[in-house]
C-alpha cells in the first residue's frame, strides 16, 4: 500500500513539473497577435498583400532564434515572402524565403546571441512584422 501512495506522488510531482517547464516555455516564446491584411498592389493575375503582425519578446528571452512562418493560400510560384520587422516605426531586419510547394513558409532569425561570453539580445521588447506575398488574383467570371 505504502509503494502505491509512493508512486502516485512521485506521479503527481512528474506531472506539475512538466506542467510548469511547459507554460514557461511558452511564456518566454515570441508572441504574435491576430494579423491585419490588405492588398497593397495587382498587376494582371496577381495581387501583392500585406499582413501586419505584432511581436513581442520580452526582455527575459532565453531561446536563441525567433521565426516567421505561414501558409500562403493561392500562392504564386517563384514569389518569395518578403519579410519586414520594425520596432517604433524604424526598420530593424528585412529578410525574404522562399514559399514551399504548399505554400508554407518559415523564416528564423537571431534573438539572442552570445559573443565572447557575453549575452546579446539582438530583439527584445515590440516590434512590428509586415510580411509580403504575392497571390493569384481569383476572378469572378459570374453574369
Amino acid at each position: 500500500m505504502y509503494l502505491g501512495y509512493f508512486f502516485c506522488m512521485k506521479l503527481r510531482l512528474v506531472i506539475i513539473s512538466s506542467l510548469l517547464v511547459l507554460m514557461s516555455t511558452i511564456m518566454i516564446s515570441p508572441t504574435f497577435a491576430d494579423p491585419t491584411s490588405e492588398i497593397v498592389a495587382t498587376k494582371d493575375n496577381f495581387e501583392l498583400v500585406k499582413v501586419t503582425i505584432p511581436m513581442h519578446i520580452p526582455f527575459d528571452n532565453t531561446l536563441p532564434w525567433a521565426s516567421v512562418y505561414g501558409v500562403v493560400d493561392n500562392h504564386v510560384n517563384n514569389y518569395p515572402v518578403i519579410i519586414q520587422i520594425y520596432q517604433n516605426d524604424e526598420p530593424v531586419h528585412f529578410a525574404q524565403t522562399n514559399v514551399n510547394e504548399d505554400g508554407s513558409y518559415e523564416y528564423q532569425f537571431r534573438a539572442r546571441s552570445v559573443v565572447d561570453d557575453q549575452v546579446i539580445n539582438v530583439f527584445e521588447g515590440d516590434y512590428e512584422v509586415r510580411i509580403f506575398k504575392t497571390i493569384n488574383r481569383i476572378l469572378d467570371n459570374s453574369i
